[in-house]
C-alpha cells in the first residue's frame, strides 16, 4: 500500500476518537497501511491511544461532550475543514464521508450510514427527541455533501445494502480486520455462556440473561456501559467482568460453551474473536452474523427473541468442531483486510 501511494499526499479521516472500538481499529489499520498519511478526526479524547491526530473546531467546543447535540454540526465541521491531500480516505459511521476533500480523490470506508439519521429505530440512542427536527435536513446534507466521493467500501453486505438504499451508490465489501491471531487458542472448557460488548440496550444483554436462564447455565457478561445497574438487578446467576483486558477476554472466549449474540449488528467483531478461540456463536439471524457465522458449522442463528429457541441452539453446539470454527475465523484476519483494502484503493486511485 505504501508503494501504491508513495509520493502522494494522503489523509485518513475518522469521526470522533474517544476509545478503541471497532471503527477506531479500522481507522488505525488503514492509517498503518499508509504510514505517511495525515490523520484527521472531529475530536479526540485526551487518553486516545493514537498520536498526531488533527482535530476540527468542534474539539474546541463543549459539544464534544455530547454526540447527540454535536451531530447537526458535524457536516458543517467537515465541510469547513480543508485538507491538503491528493488522496483522502474517510472512515465513516456518521458524516466523515462528507469531508471537504477539495480536488483530491476521495475514497470512503463505511461502517454504516449514520444510524441516528437513517435508522433511529435500529439503535435506541438515535431516538433522542432533539434529533427529530434536524433529521430530514441531515439526511439531505448526508447525500448532497457526499456526491464528491469517488468510491465506497462497506464493512459488510448489510452496510452495502444500506448504502444502496439510502445514498443510491454502489460499494465494495471489505470486511474489517479482526485480531484472530491473538484470540486463536485451544478450548479450555464449556462451563458457561458468554456475552461481550458495550452494555447498551440494542446489544440485548437483557435477552442473554433470559437465554442463560432458559438453558440452565451460568452466564458471564464482559464489557461495561450505562446498562450495568439494570443488568445486575436482573441477573441472578450472572458474573460481571468489567472492562477485561484482551488476555482475560481470550480466556473467557476459550472457556465458554457458546457466545450469545442476539443483536442486529452491522458486522460484529466480537463473534469472530470468539470463533478464533474455537467457541461457537448463537445469535440473531440478521445483519453481519449472516456473513461471519456458518450455521451448523460455526454456530447457529435464529430470527426470534424467544430465549427458549436460543437455549435449544446452545444445546446443539455440542456437535460442532472447534477446529472448523477456528479455521473459519482465520478468514477475517488483518492480512486479508490489508489485501482487500490495497486492491480496493488501487482500483479507485488509478
Amino acid at each position: 500500500m505504501a508503494d501504491l501511494l508513495a509520493g502522494r499526499r494522503v489523509a485518513v479521516v475518522h469521526e470522533w476518537f474517544s476509545a478503541v472500538g471497532g471503527s477506531e481499529n479500522v481507522f488505525l489499520a488503514i492509517a498503518d497501511l499508509i504510514p505517511h498519511a495525515e490523520r484527521h478526526v472531529l475530536w479526540a479524547e485526551p487518553d486516545a491511544p493514537a498520536a498526531d491526530l488533527h482535530e476540527t473546531w468542534l474539539a474546541r467546543t463543549p459539544l464534544r461532550r455530547s454526540k447527540a447535540l454535536a451531530l447537526p454540526l458535524m457536516p458543517l465541521a467537515w465541510r469547513t475543514t480543508k485538507i491538503d491531500a491528493e488522496v483522502v480516505i474517510s472512515s465513516s459511521h456518521a458524516f466523515a464521508h462528507t469531508v471537504n476533500a477539495g480536488d483530491a480523490r476521495h475514497l470512503s470506508y463505511v461502517h454504516t450510514p449514520a444510524r441516528y439519521v437513517w435508522s433511529p429505530d435500529f439503535d435506541g440512542r438515535g431516538a433522542n427527541p432533539l434529533l427529530n427536527l434536524p433529521r430530514k435536513w441531515l439526511q439531505h446534507a448526508d447525500v448532497s455533501q457526499s456526491r464528491h466521493v469517488h468510491a465506497y467500501a462497506a464493512n459488510s453486505r448489510e452496510v452495502q445494502e444500506r448504502i444502496r438504499r439510502f445514498w443510491k451508490r454502489d460499494a465494495t465489501v471489505v470486511n474489517p480486520p479482526v485480531d484472530v491471531d491473538f484470540y486463536r487458542t485451544e478450548k479450555t472448557g464449556d462451563d458457561y455462556l458468554l456475552g461481550v460488548g458495550r452494555w447498551i440496550p440494542y446489544k440485548r444483554f437483557d435477552l442473554m440473561i433470559d437465554i442463560a436462564e432458559a438453558a440452565g447455565l451460568p452466564l458471564i457478561l464482559a464489557g461495561g456501559g450505562p446498562e450495568e445497574a439494570a443488568l445486575r438487578a436482573k441477573g441472578r446467576n450472572v458474573q460481571f467482568e468489567v472492562h477485561p483486558t484482551k488476555a482475560r477476554l481470550r480466556e473467557l472466549y476459550a472457556g465458554a460453551k457458546a457466545l450469545l449474540f442476539p443483536a442486529h449488528e452491522d458486522f460484529g467483531i466480537v463473534p469472530v474473536e470468539a470463533q478464533a478461540a474455537g467457541t461457537p456463536v448463537v445469535g440473531l439471524d440478521r445483519g453481519g452474523l449472516r456473513e461471519t457465522v456458518v450455521p451448523g458449522e460455526t454456530g447457529f442463528l435464529a430470527d426470534t427473541t424467544d430465549p427458549r429457541v436460543y437455549a435449544g441452539l446452545v444445546t446443539a453446539t455440542k456437535d460442532l468442531d472447534p477446529r472448523r470454527i477456528r479455521e473459519h475465523a482465520a478468514t477475517f484476519g488483518h492480512d486479508r483486510f490489508a489485501a482487500r483494502m490495497t486492491e480496493w484503493i488501487g482500483d479507485a486511485v488509478r
